[in-house]
């Protein structure tokens, strides 16, 4: 008997790790605030060529938020047979490999595993195609949707000439840039159709293949690269962000930690650095980006916020930055100054998530560190009476997102707290003056 519990015991423990194993995967690239964000990529075969075919392969971004910055996107698989890219369009492997055996035309890329990048803008008319050549960047869905695809043709040979023969590849990788998305497997989908310019006639693909990318924050795992300070008219505490929410300082003997603001050698550092490396000012919290967020002023029906987006990065202008704000009030945004705004709605009829980004021409980039290194905006939010408060820190975001990048908030506990009257009684000096001279006054003339 005891040994028949311990055996259902076991059981029922393997069974609840098993249970968290699953939520564990499945949840692991789950994004709450954009459930369906994902980076599809789309192989359609529109030709056969006499040792395999020629496709284009479309990348799109369909994530609300996220976005692919310089140096972009570069897309890998592996080739299932022996398969080669005899030329391409629109696109490049980033190598040749091993092409000795060929002795007339050589391929573009004979590697088993080949990474291909984008063309960069003023690439020659004849080695375009539709949707290319922009050096891999891609704006998110809701910022930018024309520019939010990607494509690029390819012939491929020793692959099969017919439909029957042809391989999918596998082991699909998406660096946009850096780790962070994990690819599913290529699967056979419905042919894809095409619309001709006119639109009188429409063609299909030959045959058309999906792989699905989504990000990942677990595979993600760096440091962060932005924090939140916090203010409000209320209250003389300016709630610095965290200290080292995205690093600490060094020693001041190692270079390359941060740089001082008033450092004679900014420039020389800059140069150095290796691309894409982030040269910070030094600050308490070390982060690239600041974002503020200050209550600044109360209504009568409306009340008012000002964000405040800084750069602290001497080797970097963020082009195409957007900023993904939490609040319960979004639901009554009234009125937006010089940002644009889009609601985020992934529970339906909840309103409480905004998507922020920068006028085209004016202010969608956002400049290095320095005197230009900062956008701002101002938010007017009308009070909803039934859920309107500043009291315990109602009036800051529960949660900022730069770029796609979860921003460290400071403790709740710091926030700018509302004084309290019932507790105690804040005057100011010219107030205990004239009450310390009425009363001598009084004693004067009463004596």
């Amino acid at each position: 008997m005891n040994w028949a519990w311990k055996e259902s015991s076991w059981s029922f423990f393997l069974v609840v790790i098993m249970v968290f194993s699953i939520m564990f995967v499945s949840t692991e690239t789950y994004d709450a605030l954009d459930p369906n964000g994902n980076v599809t990529i789309k192989w359609d075969i529109i030709s056969w060529t006499p040792d395999g075919y020629v496709a284009v392969v479309t990348i799109t971004n369909f994530q609300a938020y996220r976005h692919f910055e310089s140096p972009g996107w570069s897309l890998g698989w592996t080739w299932a047979k022996k398969e080669i890219i005899w030329s391409m369009v629109g696109g490049q492997a980033t190598e040749q490999g091993d092409c000795s055996k060929f002795k007339g035309t050589i391929p573009h890329c004979c590697k088993k595993s080949p990474t291909i990048v984008d063309l960069l803008p003023g690439t020659p008319y004849n080695q375009q195609i539709a949707n290319c050549c922009r050096g891999g960047v891609l704006s998110s869905w809701v910022q930018d949707p024309a520019n939010a695809a990607a494509s690029f043709q390819l012939s491929v040979g020793q692959a099969g000439t017919k439909s029957s023969a042809v391989t999918l590849p596998k082991n699909f990788t998406l660096k946009a840039p850096g780790p962070g998305y994990t690819c599913g497997p290529a699967k056979v989908v419905q042919p894809t159709k095409f619309l001709s310019a006119d639109k009188r006639r429409v063609t299909r693909a030959l045959k058309t293949w999906n792989v699905t990318c989504t990000y990942s924050q677990f595979l993600a795992s760096k440091a962060p690269t932005c924090c939140v300070s916090l203010s409000s008219f209320y209250n003389d505490t300016i709630v610095s962000c965290p200290t080292c929410s995205c690093g600490c300082k060094k020693n001041i003997t190692q270079p390359g930690s941060c740089v001082e603001p008033d450092s004679p050698y900014i420039a020389s550092v800059v140069s150095g650095s290796q691309k894409n490396t982030p040269v910070v000012q030094c600050t308490s919290h070390m982060c690239p980006i600041r974002v503020h967020w200050h209550l600044k002023i109360n209504y009568r029906e409306y009340w008012r916020v000002k964000v405040t987006i800084t750069n602290f990065n001497y080797a970097k202008n963020y082009s195409m930055w957007n900023l993904v704000a939490q609040h319960p009030n979004f639901d009554n945004l009234t009125q937006i100054f010089s940002f644009n705004y889009k609601p985020l709605t992934p529970y339906g009829s909840i309103n409480d998530t905004g998507m922020l980004w920068g006028v085209k021409f004016y202010n969608d980039l956002l400049m290095q560190a320095g005197p230009y290194g900062n956008v701002q905006t101002e938010l007017l939010f009308r009070k909803d009476k039934s859920s309107f408060g500043f009291e315990k820190g109602w009036g800051f975001p529960r949660r900022i997102y730069f770029n796609g990048e979860n921003c460290v908030m400071p403790p709740p506990d710091d926030y700018p707290w509302l004084p309290n009257a019932g507790s105690k009684q804040y005057f100011s000096l010219l107030t205990v003056i004239i009450i310390s001279l009425t009363t001598l006054v009084f004693i004067i003339v009463f004596a």
